[in-house]
């Protein structure tokens, strides 16, 4: 039996990590927090069924840049990287942080395992998980949690669970269908060596019309 492991890797470790492992069937093997890199690379090496998983991993936003409101919200648009006159200091306009990307390349070289990354909020919207809240607030997470459980037919509680975790779901669902029905996949991009994937349809609406 193979497994597919979703994992939505925060930009710290002053932020939770969510961890989904699940199999053919979308049952819920595992559902976890992890913070530093240590609880990451612990988990990994002591997960049982690793040779038998597919792993997918958010890409991580960089949230290290200058103060600055107009610098936030223009950080992830790149808006000034074409001007001269801006510094690009402290690599403060790149959009994508390398956080564990030394191990996951030591997890694919020295065990084979396959691993891929996806950008999480394209994949939502792939997926029709997008809502019309404000992103990772709690009207948003309900929604997401809702979703998942009835129409992707996930055994979540009725109370509100952390948003990392439902993130890691989606990464989870993202390698199964990589396995599954890779001519629904696509590769988007490339980050650190690593393919950037993402549907290419709704896995739902393949089943619905066709």
């Amino acid at each position: 039996m193979h497994y597919f492991i979703g994992l939505s890797l925060a930009a710290s470790s002053g932020m939770d990590s969510g961890i989904a492992v699940i199999d053919g069937d979308n049952n819920l093997i595992l559902l976890d927090k992890l913070y530093t890199m240590n609880d990451v690379m612990f988990f990994f090496d002591n997960f049982p069924s690793l040779m038998y998983s597919k792993i997918c991993i958010s890409q991580v936003w960089d949230r290290t840049m200058l103060n600055g409101k107009w610098r936030i919200l223009g950080k992830p648009y790149q808006l000034v990287a074409t001007n001269p006159l801006i510094k690009n200091r402290e690599g403060w306009t790149h959009r994508y942080s390398t956080r564990g990307c030394e191990y996951f390349r030591s997890l694919v070289e020295e065990k084979g395992i396959e691993i891929n990354r996806f950008e999480l909020y394209l994949t939502r919207q792939s997926l029709n998980l997008s809502s019309c809240y404000k992103e990772r607030s709690p009207a948003d997470c309900k929604f997401l949690q809702q979703t998942l459980k009835f129409e992707y037919g996930f055994d979540l509680p009725t109370n509100m669970m952390p948003m990392s975790q439902l993130e890691a779901i989606i990464g989870a669902l993202l390698a199964k269908e990589k396995s599954n029905n890779p001519e629904n996949v696509r590769k988007i991009s490339e980050f650190r060596n690593f393919d950037v994937i993402d549907f290419v349809k709704n896995p739902k609406a393949v089943k619905i019309y066709h």
